[in-house]
């Protein structure tokens, strides 16, 4: 039997996307989780954080992870 994946390397796609002003991008998907890793952009502080999927704009989940 396979193994699943346990995550899903984003950085090579460079996916941005903006949340309430804020400059975010994506690095890393969890699918078991259904989390996201991000670098958000606050002005001149890169904070790393971890999103759940449901927050992120829609676009950006058809990026990530698109129907089949």
């Amino acid at each position: 039997m396979a193994k699943k994946k346990k995550s899903i390397d984003l950085k090579e796609r460079e996916i941005f996307f903006t949340i309430e002003k804020l400059k975010y991008q994506a690095l890393r998907f969890y699918p078991f989780n259904m989390t996201v890793d991000v670098i958000e952009f606050d002005e001149e502080k890169k904070v790393q954080k971890n999103l759940p999927f449901a927050h992120l704009p829609k676009a950006t989940k058809q990026i990530i992870k698109p129907k089949k």
